[in-house]
């Protein structure tokens, strides 16, 4: 991979510095200082991934990312961020064109982490076709800020406890609105009314909500209307329990997470939804690929990128037994009402199991339409 660092290198720390320039037998590193030396750079020659500084000389870094954009869209676009600003969105310019954000000070083992997982989306999905039609969209979902900050609070500390949780989620009034819907929906009502969000983040419990502020950050997009987005995000929630239920303790949340986020491909422009006959001639990319690309871009866990990108198509995953994208699988299609892979699920020794799947998909789906 060729990665182009743009910016002072007064933003970055000896220490980061010095282990950038020991990266060279792995990976390709340049570095520029200003934004018309980036262009020039980029338009010259090919660059897979382009992390900004938060101020540049000459340019904004969302103008000179959208120029990026222009020129190879294709490139990664990765923006940095000062610490005092990573623990709330990014401005909105910016988010149009970055497809990932990392917080300063950057640490070896961050940067690391990220080009790591930007090699294996690469080595996994990559595609001239499919990695320049994402890179042209304008407009991108913006990765789930209030999702990320909630999962960093409790990497940070364990114990965090539902008032801490609250106020997070407190931030944002119409996710907090929709936590409060659902703690008083059918699913989890037990008779009680619940009226505050730290009584909401209670009943729900912590993968629950996560799962519902995922949804809720991914599916806010103007792109479709109130009823379709609605539709989706349903489907999704009821995917997302089922995949739970269909995985050991251990890779629950793993599958719960992978297939909320399964259909996400939808939300972007030029996409073909492959639940739909092919037309001919359409060499539009298919949703499954696409939105496992975005989520890679996002640097969300490969696990869930994989599962993402072959839910429709089990057999294809590198995992040869029923794991995380086989629950995933079977978990939209039951959503949906499309045809489950019986032959995969055989192959794999959980047909048996199938029946049992259906009823509780009905179940769901029962207490969807009383919620």
């Amino acid at each position: 991979m060729r990665i182009l660092l743009v910016g002072d290198d007064a933003n970055l720390s000896a220490e980061l510095l010095e282990y950038i320039a020991d990266l060279g037998d792995e990976w390709h590193v340049q570095g520029v200082a200003d934004g018309n030396a980036a262009i020039a750079t980029v338009a010259s020659s090919t660059v897979d991934a382009v992390i900004v500084a938060p101020a540049l000389p000459d340019l904004t870094p969302a103008t000179l990312l959208g120029q990026i954009r222009t020129l190879r869209p294709e490139t990664i676009r990765i923006a940095l961020i000062e610490a005092a600003q990573s623990q709330r969105a990014p401005a909105a310019r910016i988010i149009g064109v970055a497809h990932r954000f990392l917080p300063l000070p950057l640490s070896p083992e961050v940067l690391l982490d990220a080009l790591t997982s930007l090699e294996e989306l690469r080595d996994l999905l990559y595609s001239p076709r499919l990695s320049s039609a994402i890179g042209r969209i304008e407009k991108l979902p913006s990765p789930p800020h209030l999702y990320l900050s909630l999962m960093q609070a409790l990497e940070e500390d364990e114990n965090s406890d539902a008032t801490d949780i609250a106020k997070l989620v407190a931030a944002d009034p119409a996710i907090a609105a929709k936590v409060l819907q659902l703690s008083n929906s059918a699913f989890f009502n037990s008779g009680r009314s619940i009226t505050d969000l730290r009584g909401a983040v209670t009943r729900l419990g912590l993968s629950t909500l996560r799962d519902l502020v995922l949804a809720s950050e991914v599916f806010a997009v103007p792109a479709i209307s109130p009823a379709e987005r609605n539709a989706l995000q349903a489907r999704a929630l009821m995917a997302s329990r089922l995949a739970a239920k269909m995985l050991p303790a251990s890779s629950a949340e793993l599958g719960a997470t992978a297939a909320l986020l399964a259909d996400i491909g939808l939300l972007l422009p030029g996409v073909r939804n492959e639940r739909e006959a092919l037309a001919e001639g359409d060499d539009r990319p298919g949703h499954a690929e696409a939105g496992a690309y975005l989520l890679g871009l996002w640097g969300l866990p490969m696990a869930i990128i994989e599962a993402v990108a072959f839910h429709l198509q089990p057999q294809r995953s590198n995992v040869r037994s029923f794991w995380v994208s086989g629950a995933v699988h079977v978990a939209t299609a039951l959503a949906s009402g499309t045809p489950v892979d019986e032959q995969y699920l055989e192959r794999t020794g959980v047909l048996s199991k199938l029946d049992g799947w259906r009823d509780l998909a009905n179940e769901y789906a029962g207490l969807s339409a009383e919620a």
